[in-house]
């Protein structure tokens, strides 16, 4: 029988993570983990019980290939021939976040339960950020290697 845990009984973590060299994909896929709380035994599809993700060193991050380069990200102004497009490497410049933001914002589900996940995940440039108090348990990419990350 599943067990269905109440808004009472949830209870959220925070995690830091130093994105220093780390790959946009593989950060993304492990924040999206988290934000969305599959790390937990009680995980539940409709429900929003993961944890706070705080990474540092954004403009740190690395892309595989010539993807920083090559890659682009398009949006539209709704105008009509409105398409606009970016190139990683100009996007970075431009705004440090946002081209991991886009990456964990595409693996969360759309709709409302997308939009309140995508909040937990808190992204700064440098070392320094406001959730020191919160006590982050750190995650360390280097020694990750494929193990289950946060397993409560």
């Amino acid at each position: 029988m599943t067990k269905f845990v109440k808004k009472s009984e949830i209870s959220s973590n925070w995690f830091e993570i130093d994105a220093k060299n780390a790959v946009v994909g593989r950060l993304a896929t492990i924040i999206s983990k988290i934000i969305r709380g599959k790390n937990k035994n009680t995980y539940s599809p409709h429900v929003d019980h993961g944890d706070f993700v705080v990474v540092k060193n954004i403009e740190k991050i690395k892309f595989t290939g010539k993807k920083f380069q090559n890659k682009k990200y398009y949006r539209h102004t709704g105008h009509p021939g409105g398409i606009k497009e970016i190139t990683p490497e100009k996007l970075l410049q431009k705004k440090p976040n946002e081209s991991l933001k886009l990456a964990v914002k595409r693996m969360l589900p759309g709709g409302v339960l997308g939009r309140k996940q995508l909040t937990k995940l808190k992204m700064y440039s440098g070392e320094n950020h406001p959730h020191a108090s919160q006590n982050p348990t750190v995650i360390d990419l280097t020694k990750l290697n494929n193990k289950n990350i946060a397993r409560n």
